[in-house]
């Protein structure tokens, strides 16, 4: 049997397909974005035929670029930007609104209004989440109620709901598999994260009928085979993870204890906890790391929503760099006798803070101000964040203060910000040399669930370090640092 996987990594501002051999090495690669869409402020949409169509050019594309044909491909693996909701017709497969993204804050009121009605202590036992606009359930109830006759076609029946990975797996199986993997299930406020299952209690605060929803399965299992005439010969598709516990996959943090942090448009920290579910005293998630052979690994999770999207913002925004590769020599090259912060709520604060109101700010400007300034306060800001999360998880979770932090994500090609990242978290960081390793724990599922690549104990022994950063600056330096960080995330705040 071959041993190539095709994984699809379908993400907020790209789709990219790779093609991996049992060595885990690339031999092949396909990328294009897509708009993004903002109808008002606050809100962001995606076309979903512009999911669709980037992620089957990228898959014919990886092919391509590998010299392979689908029929040389063992299995699929799909991993995917979670939280982002599409509801379609079951019949013609056609999405009745555009795709409502995890970051859109349209539904604020909705959570505010549930969280007066004392439904949220309910909600954090059953799921490990909070009443945010961040997740999937309360976008799916806008859809209902805003899209004319959704909600009575939805309790007949005549319409389906998915995240992301279940609109690929619907698409790419012609219509004929309905199905999600728990950790996409898991971050929905819709399923319960005790019984793996989708919750009727849930399902009645957030009016959503049961017959929208897909089947939940583990993570690494049958997810049907995709449709011939699409790649050219079917392919079983056997793993799905959204994309942040696939980049805990693809780090090999499989002991409790491990920690792992991805930084693209936004930065997500998580910790596996193993079997026992930890409940965050401080604004932390409690999620599923992974499922797989029936046993359940939690995580506890700090949701950042702007890291990389604020680069992107000095590119498309301002204009104040050509490439986002730039930021890192431009923040080296920073006036050392400034301090700028930059707060990125562009779509308010995620952990620890949760404050959907919140809007981005800049604090410390100087005449002397000028686009290094700026870039070393966006790099910064992904630093500064990522220690309120480490700090958090340290309260919440004492195996979490020795750990070394595993990075990966496009950011992380930056000498510069991951050094800056050692020193304003005082711990260790490294960095793999497989840096894809949101598509490679996609792959891995995938593979392994084919039979042609390793267990996970062999897979986890491959992880090799490409470069360790330490912490280097003086304790002084760090503290005044972080100081004003705060002070500028509690004025952005007030």
């Amino acid at each position: 049997m071959s041993q190539f996987v095709l994984a699809v990594d379908q993400g907020t501002t790209s789709s990219r397909a790779i093609v991996f051999d049992n060595a885990y090495r690339e031999r092949g690669l396909a990328q294009q974005e897509f708009s993004q869409h903002f109808p008002r402020s606050g809100w962001v949409e995606h076309d979903p035929e512009d999911i669709w169509r980037t992620v089957l050019a990228t898959m014919r594309g990886a092919l391509a670029d590998a010299k392979l044909q689908a029929a040389d491909i063992a299995a699929i693996g799909i991993t995917n930007q979670r939280e982002t909701t599409l509801i379609w017709d079951r019949k013609t497969g056609q999405p009745i609104h555009n795709a409502i993204v995890w970051q859109d804050r349209r539904t604020a009121d909705m959570c505010e209004a549930l969280r007066a009605d004392k439904a949220e202590p309910m909600v954090t036992a059953k799921t490990g989440l909070l009443l945010d606009p961040y997740f999937s359930g309360t976008k799916a109830a806008w859809i209902l109620d805003h899209v004319e006759g959704a909600r009575t076609r939805a309790e007949r029946g005549e319409l389906a709901f998915g995240t992301v990975d279940t609109f690929l797996i619907w698409r790419l199986t012609g219509g004929k598999v309905h199905a999600t993997d728990i950790t996409n299930a898991s971050r929905t406020l819709l399923c319960n994260i005790d019984t793996g299952d989708w919750d009727d209690d849930l399902l009645k605060l957030l009016h959503v009928p049961r017959a929208l929803l897909p089947a939940i399965r583990e993570c690494r299992g049958d997810f049907g085979v995709s449709d011939p005439a699409l790649l050219g010969a079917a392919i079983p598709i056997k793993g799905v993870a959204g994309d942040q516990q696939a980049a805990t996959i693809g780090q090999a943090c499989f002991k409790p204890g491990m920690l792992k942090s991805t930084y693209g448009t936004g930065c997500f920290a998580v910790l596996n906890t193993g079997p026992t579910r930890i409940a965050s005293r401080n604004k932390l998630l409690t999620t599923i790391a992974y499922r797989i052979d029936g046993e359940t690994a939690y995580a506890i999770e700090g949701s950042i929503f702007v890291a990389g999207a604020a680069v992107q913002w000095l590119r498309d925004g301002l204009h104040l760099i050509a490439r986002a590769d730039e930021s890192g020599a431009m923040a080296a090259a920073a006036d050392p006798e400034q301090t700028v912060y930059m707060v990125p709520a562009f779509t308010g604060l995620g952990a620890p803070w949760w404050d959907p109101n919140a809007r981005g700010a800049i604090f410390g400007l100087t005449r002397n101000s000028g686009p290094r300034e700026f870039a070393r306060a966006a790099l910064d800001a992904v630093c500064y964040q990522t220690l309120d999360l480490l700090d958090a998880m340290r309260a919440d979770w004492p195996g979490a203060s020795d750990t070394v932090l595993r990075v990966d994500g496009g950011m992380v090609a930056s000498d510069w910000m991951l050094q800056r990242l050692a020193d304003i978290l005082n711990a260790p960081v490294d960095r793999p040399v497989i840096l894809e390793t949101t598509s490679l724990g996609a792959a891995w599922l995938a593979g392994s669930g084919a039979g042609v690549w390793p267990d996970r104990e062999a897979f986890a022994k491959s992880w090799q370090r490409d470069r360790h950063f330490g912490p280097m600056m003086d304790a002084a330096t760090r503290e005044k640092l972080v100081s004003g960080w705060r002070d500028a995330v509690r004025r952005t705040r007030s």
